[in-house]
């Protein structure tokens, strides 16, 4: 359905601007709705995810095309967001890195590029592999899947049509059913904003669980700038019950960094707030005895 093409959009480009420009709009906010039955799959995959990605696995991303340049987007937003290691954060890519840039001639449809790119990068058993593709069919994306499968990782499969390969061959499919696009086949349309809002919800969630995030604050962020050591004071404040200096006092002593900070602001020295914090897999909620 996402390369049919939709007959009421056949004469788009005669329309007037705005006529046109709300029809994409109206296309855009369908392709949010059409998440909403992979909610419950999510859920699955964030609770499977975490174990591993907790005992140190990789999240790894691939696809082709659109589908891995949003989630490159995804990924790489991982580590200045929550501190997520970018030594954990791994793109396989359909034509590699030079296709993020320039389209590749034939690079989807090499499914033994997608099985040697797995053997290459050591996918195993801690590994989260997440395969994207719209269609639901790209023969690189689905031998990823199944190679890495085979290796023992956990895989899921992201696609816009119903029974496809992408998500059988994975351990965890999961659809938005995006349909036809306003200009048949743009696939970075409806189906791209379905993928990165699933991507978006899914690796925030399984950040969440790690607890990178307390209280509805970014406490694993990495304070790089001006501004955002700013907000980092403020969280420390905020949580630990301090003012802005004794926030940014502590914060200066944990090198920025933003839950152990929290924990010397009470009173904890350094040692045994890293400690606590381990004690707690990271999770400031659980560190006995902290006032957060």
């Amino acid at each position: 359905m996402t390369e049919y093409a939709d007959p009421r959009y056949r004469e788009i480009d005669t329309w007037d601007d705005a006529t046109a420009l709300r029809a994409m709009l109206e296309g855009q906010m369908a392709a949010i709705a059409a998440i909403a039955p992979a909610l419950p799959a999510m859920a699955d995959v964030v609770a499977a995810a975490v174990p591993r990605l907790r005992a140190g696995g990789r999240l790894v991303y691939a696809g082709a095309g659109t589908s891995i340049r949003v989630a490159v987007q995804d990924g790489i937003e991982l580590g200045p967001t929550y501190d997520w290691p970018e030594s954990r954060t791994l793109y396989l890519i359909a034509g590699g890195e030079q296709a993020l840039m320039l389209g590749i001639e034939g690079a989807e449809d090499n499914a033994e590029d997608g099985r040697a790119q797995v053997a290459k990068a050591g996918i195993g058993p801690v590994d989260v592999v997440i395969g994207l593709a719209a269609s639901g069919r790209t023969p690189f994306t689905v031998a990823v899947l199944d190679a890495a499968r085979a290796a023992g990782a956990l895989t899921v499969g992201i696609s816009c049509n119903p029974g496809a390969p992408i998500c059988t061959v994975a351990e965890h499919g999961m659809v938005a059913e995006t349909g036809a696009e306003a200009v048949a086949g743009s696939t970075r349309m409806k189906a791209g904003t379905a993928q990165k809002a699933i991507l978006n919800l899914l690796s925030t969630q399984i950040m969440l669980r790690l607890g990178h995030v307390h209280r509805g604050l970014m406490v694993n962020m990495r304070p790089q700038n001006i501004k955002l050591r700013g907000r980092a004071t403020g969280m420390v404040a905020r949580l630990a019950q301090v003012d802005n200096a004794a926030a940014q006092a502590a914060l200066e002593m944990t090198g920025w960094k933003i839950k152990p900070a929290v924990l010397v602001a009470q009173g904890y020295d350094l040692a045994a707030a890293h400690a606590a914090l381990d004690k707690a897999q990271g999770v400031l909620r659980h560190v006995d005895g902290a006032r957060v």
